[in-house]
């Protein structure tokens, strides 16, 4: 039986749209050839569950996609104004990062080693990274004035403890005026805190729950760049309700923290991935990614908290004038001499020799960083996936099947305690199987490679 018989007709084929897939063999396929051949009575592996096929299948197209594959996979995207893009969801690492000009042409950016973007933690005037700060108590009042400037600690989800505080007491709203900051409380119930005593020069703790409940402030996050963005309630709401209706949605951005009393409590805020976020921003609505835990009133001020992972290395790499890429457009691309450097490259760092611009991969933020004369420009980015996307995704070339094949046999023999002996064997061909299919993937052609010699001093006959 032959195989096309149970692919599309040619005429279905060449007026559809998915061409050259004969060429690849899906997983499932990958699998089920593999339950045929190598499992069963007086086969090598006399017994196995699919599941343990698939798993040791999807590790086999993990470690292919790494350096036998062509599994280089790319994305066109305009830099925005904030110089800074989200590496894909399947990114494992890069291959190149270019921009194109007006003809199409790839122009290359090249990595710069010399900066990042730490970690910014608020210090104190002695350099320690925590504060204490003083506050005075107004007896029946829900507001309690610090000693100085703290604006900086506005972050998701802040308790206040002290002597003379009940436990439960959440930041609701923060001002600073004249340099002063005051805090107002209100209770995990959203009833405002009344305050038993008037005291002043009540040191207090300020932390964040998603952490000890007991740590203080700074010790383990920075606080440094956050900015609260306010605006008020246009309607009531309920428990459970995920949307508020707001005045308006100026400043207001995706990924952003809620600081109202109603969205910011014990059961919500949990261990840490569970701060609440905006979602989704609409004309006049802002969608949550948690519930209320409890009803709101119109007319209720609300702050939307963008606690930026932004230090002052990031900040002045950006805002820094890289040498201008305005006129790469125009260069002849058969001279690749910059007058303005003839004679003047003795020294230089290879690096640094271009005019193309720079960036830099955060990979704990999975963030890419752009220089500043990258703004606006058509970016393209390859980069290297571990193969396991979606069941399209997930497809092997058929120059590399048989070491998708040994290398299945070879891991289900090698974690199993029949067939030990048979482990050596199946090294071997597994690495014989990879090198092949390196072999044939590699796509030399003679043709092309005379041509490319060509240009070299030794004349080549053809």
């Amino acid at each position: 039986m032959g195989l096309l018989d149970n692919q599309p007709s040619t005429a279905n084929y060449y007026y559809g749209d998915e061409f050259g897939g004969y060429q690849f063999v899906s997983l499932d396929d990958i699998i089920t050839n593999f339950t045929i051949a190598y499992v069963g009575e007086n086969k090598i592996i006399p017994k196995i569950k699919r599941t343990d096929i698939a798993f040791h299948a999807q590790r086999a197209i993990q470690e292919l996609s790494f350096d036998t594959f062509k599994s280089i996979k790319s994305q066109e995207l305009d830099v925005p104004p904030t110089l800074v893009l989200p590496l894909p969801r399947d990114y494992v690492n890069y291959t190149k990062i270019c921009w194109t000009d007006s003809a199409g042409v790839e122009h290359p950016l090249y990595p710069t080693r010399h900066t990042s973007n730490p970690t910014s933690f608020y210090q104190n005037e002695d350099g320690e990274i925590k504060i204490n700060p003083i506050a005075t108590l107004t007896q029946g009042s829900n507001v309690i004035v610090l000693d100085g400037d703290y604006s900086q600690i506005l972050v998701h989800g802040m308790r206040v403890t002290g002597p003379n505080l009940k436990p439960q007491n959440w930041i609701h709203k923060i001002t600073t005026t004249a340099g002063i900051t005051s805090l107002t409380l209100k209770n995990k119930d959203g009833s405002n805190v009344k305050n038993a005593l008037a005291t002043t020069n009540e040191e207090i703790k300020i932390f964040r729950f998603n952490y000890l409940q007991n740590t203080p402030l700074g010790n383990h996050f920075k606080i440094k760049n956050s900015s609260l963005t306010e605006t008020t309630l246009t309607a009531d709401g309920a428990a459970g309700d995920t949307q508020l209706n707001v005045a308006s949605v100026e400043g207001l951005k995706v990924g952003m923290f809620v600081n109202l009393e109603a969205f910011v409590n014990d059961d919500n805020v949990g261990e840490g991935n569970d701060a609440i976020k905006i979602v989704g921003v609409g004309s006049t609505t802002v969608e949550l990614s948690h519930p209320a835990s409890f009803a709101f009133t119109s007319g209720e001020t609300v702050g939307f908290i963008s606690n930026n992972e932004v230090s002052n290395a990031w900040n002045n790499y950006k805002s820094h004038t890289s040498t201008t890429n305005a006129q790469v457009d125009e260069y002849d691309y058969d001279d690749d001499i910059y007058e303005l450097n003839v004679g003047g490259r003795y020294g230089i760092e290879p690096t640094h020799a271009q005019v193309n611009g720079t960036y830099y991969i955060d990979n704990l933020r999975g963030l890419i960083h752009f220089s500043s004369n990258i703004s606006g420009k058509n970016v393209i980015l390859k980069y290297i996936s571990d193969g396991l996307g979606t069941d399209e995704e997930m497809i092997v070339h058929k120059f590399a099947e048989e070491a998708m094949y040994k290398s299945i046999a070879f891991a289900i023999l090698s974690t199993s305690n029949y067939g030990q002996n048979l482990v050596p064997r199946f090294k071997k061909e597994k690495f014989a199987a990879i090198r092949t299919a390196k072999l044939r993937l590699s796509n030399l052609k003679l043709d092309e490679l005379a041509q490319s010699f060509r240009g070299k001093s030794k004349i080549i006959k053809h």
